[in-house]
């Protein structure tokens, strides 16, 4: 399993359209399905950072941090 997510793409106009299944919030748009993919891509990455890193504010002083591995 690699970080792969699901990129749902409608046209609207002369728009694409794009938005993440397993990220809520996470969008794009472009003017080609190539650009609109991008948007989403940085979107999904710049979500997932903020949420990390809120997360690891979060953490009491004494706890223990590993770094895991999936995929």
């Amino acid at each position: 399993m690699r970080n792969e997510f699901t990129a749902i793409v409608e046209r609207d106009g002369p728009w694409y359209i794009a938005y993440c299944a397993e990220v809520p919030g996470a969008n794009g748009q472009g003017k080609s399905r190539a650009d609109c993919l991008a948007n989403l891509r940085e979107a999904i990455a710049l979500i997932l950072e903020h949420r990390r890193e809120d997360s690891l504010r979060a953490i009491a002083p004494d706890a223990e941090q590993e770094q895991v591995v999936v995929g």
